[in-house]
């Protein structure tokens, strides 16, 4: 099991953690198979990837690079082990507003499933509540969540939208993701500067033309773009 412990630096450079959750390296696999009993597959099959492009694994440099692959794989897709309901837990309270609240600037991390190499970006979320509201970093755990899966970015966003629409069922939900993708910047077209962004609504982002135009507004910044 591993404690994936969430924190930020404070400006005095602090590291202030928030609280864990725990979740194994891998999930059990469908036939029974234990998470210790996954991550020693995986790692075997690191140490046949080091073979096939040419490596010796036994050299000094790459003795223990199987099993640090295999524990960074389990981390970077250990949202297969979570769910959005379960992150937000019990922060939902009750409040008696109807204005908008936006989160900007959520960083976030994934990697593609079509090459597996990563793309990383921001998230900008957005909702209007219905009663109650839900503690904001919340939100930050939710994108987690999904981004640390072998993803799309679109149906990353989607899945962002569909679990708060879902789980706090406000009166509407605006995502949107800004990211860069590695399998366009070190392969195939080489492309460093470009920037794919996707959004996401539901409620009255999606039918009220100023409230989609004011988030839309919130979310990419006076200077057009958020980052």
């Amino acid at each position: 099991m591993r404690d994936a412990r969430l924190g930020h630096r404070t400006d005095d450079g602090r590291r202030v953690e928030h609280e864990p959750h725990v979740v194994p390296l891998f999930p059990a696999g469908r036939s029974g198979e234990t998470p210790d009993a996954r991550l020693a597959e995986y790692e075997a099959l690191a140490r046949r990837q080091l073979e096939l492009v040419g490596e010796d694994p036994a050299r000094d440099g790459l003795l223990k690079t199987p099993a640090r692959v295999a524990k960074a794989m389990a981390f970077l897709t250990r949202g297969y082990a979570l769910d959005a309901r379960s992150v937000i837990g019990d922060a939902l309270f009750e409040v008696d507003s109807e204005q908008m609240v936006l989160v900007r600037d959520i960083e976030l991390y994934s990697l593609c499933e079509h090459h597996m190499l990563p793309f990383f970006g921001k998230a900008h979320i957005a909702y209007i509540p219905n009663g109650r509201v839900v503690g904001l970093s919340k939100l930050a755990r939710v994108v987690d969540v999904f981004a640390r899966r072998l993803q799309v970015q679109e149906r990353l966003t989607e899945e962002i939208a569909g679990a708060l629409d879902e789980v706090l069922q406000p009166r509407g939900v605006g995502v949107v993701v800004e990211a860069a993708h590695m399998c366009m910047m070190m392969r195939g077209v080489e492309k460093q500067n470009s920037q794919t962004v996707t959004s996401a609504l539901r409620g009255v982002f999606k039918d009220d033309a100023m409230t989609r135009a004011e988030f839309l507004r919130l979310a990419h910044g006076p200077g057009g773009r958020a980052w």
